[in-house]
C-alpha cells in the first residue's frame, strides 16, 4: 500500500499565521511527513522550522515560551533597536526593522541555516521588488530567504538576496500552494488572511488599521482570484478574524482558539486518503 504524497502550503498573515501550529500538530498525531512544504511570509517561518526538524508541539512550546511575558518579548524588541540615533532617520523616513535580525532574535538556532540542512523540501515564497513577480527560492541561504519572506513593507526594509531586491512574499501569493512542486497526489492549503480588523460598530479604524487592513483585503482579492482558476484539495481557514496582524503576544490564546482546526484537518485528510488509496483485492 504506498501513502499519499502530500503537500503543504502555509500562507501569510503576521500572527494569525500561529494557526499553522495546530495545523502541523494534526499531521504529528496522524503521523504523516508531508512530501513538500511551501510558506509565505509567517508561513516560510514556521514551515523552516518544522522542515528543519521541528515537530507542531516543539513550535508551539517555541513560540509561547517567547511571548509569553510580555517584558521577555519586549526584550528581544529592544535588541532590534537602530544602534545610532542616524540609523533613525535613514533614507529620508522612520526606521524600519532589519528582517535578517528579527529572524535571529526571535527564531535564532530553531531553524537551519541552508535549504541543504532540511529533513523535507521548502519553497519559501518572496517578491521581487523591482521585477514585481513572485520569487520562489528552494536552495541557499535559508535565514535569508526568510527573511526577504517576511520583509513586510514600511516594517522591515527590503532584504537583497540572490542579486534581487525582495519584500514580502504575501504582496504576489499570500496563498502559496501552487508553489508547491508537480506530483503530490493531496494539497493542503492553510489560509489565515482573515478579516482586516475585529468589527467594532462603524468605528473608524485607526491609521495603522488601515494600513494593514488595506494589505489583507488586497491578500484576501488575490487568493479569490487564484481559487477561481484552481484550488487546494484541502483548504483550511482557522478561525483568526478575533486577532490583529501584530498579536505576537496573543499568541496562547490564538492557539488555544485554533485547536478546533486539529479535528478538521484529521476529518478532511482521512476522507482524501481513504479516496486515494488502491482498493486491496
Amino acid at each position: 500500500m504506498t501513502t499519499p504524497r502530500i503537500g503543504l502550503a502555509l500562507g501569510g498573515g503576521g500572527a494569525r499565521g500561529l494557526a499553522h501550529i495546530p495545523v502541523l500538530e494534526a499531521l504529528d498525531e496522524m503521523g504523516i511527513v508531508p512530501a513538500a512544504i511551501a510558506g509565505t511570509s509567517i508561513g516560510s517561518i514556521i514551515g523552516a522550522g518544522y522542515c528543519g526538524g521541528l515537530s507542531g508541539a516543539d513550535l508551539r512550546e517555541i513560540t509561547t515560551t517567547i511571548f509569553r511575558k510580555r517584558t521577555d518579548a519586549l526584550g528581544r524588541i529592544w535588541q532590534l533597536r537602530p544602534r545610532r540615533f542616524a540609523d533613525l532617520f535613514a533614507g529620508g523616513g522612520l526606521a524600519q526593522f532589519d528582517a535578517t535580525r528579527v529572524l535571529e532574535v526571535f527564531a535564532g538556532p530553531s531553524i537551519p541555516r541552508d535549504f541543504a540542512d532540511l529533513k523535507i523540501p521548502l519553497t519559501v515564497v518572496a517578491t521581487d521588488f523591482y521585477d514585481c513577480r513572485q520569487v520562489t527560492i528552494r536552495t541557499g541561504d535559508l535565514h535569508q530567504a526568510v527573511a526577504a519572506s517576511i520583509a513586510i513593507p514600511v516594517i522591515f526594509k527590503p532584504v537583497t538576496f540572490q542579486d534581487r531586491v525582495m519584500i514580502d512574499g504575501g504582496v504576489v501569493n499570500p496563498l502559496p500552494f501552487d508553489a508547491l512542486p508537480e506530483g503530490l497526489d493531496i494539497v493542503i492549503a492553510v489560509d489565515v488572511i482573515g478579516s482586516p480588523l475585529p468589527r467594532s460598530g462603524h468605528r473608524l479604524p485607526s491609521a495603522s488599521d488601515s494600513v494593514f487592513g488595506s494589505t489583507q483585503i488586497l491578500m484576501q482579492t488575490i487568493t479569490a482570484e487564484k481559487l477561481k482558476t484552481r484550488r487546494p484539495d484541502i483548504l483550511i481557514r482557522p478561525d483568526i478574524d478575533g486577532f490583529r496582524v501584530l498579536n505576537f503576544l496573543k499568541a496562547e490564546e490564538i492557539l488555544r482558539v485554533c485547536e478546533p482546526v486539529k479535528v478538521e484537518v484529521r476529518h478532511k485528510l482521512e476522507r482524501l486518503i481513504e479516496k486515494a488509496l488502491p482498493v486491496e483485492t
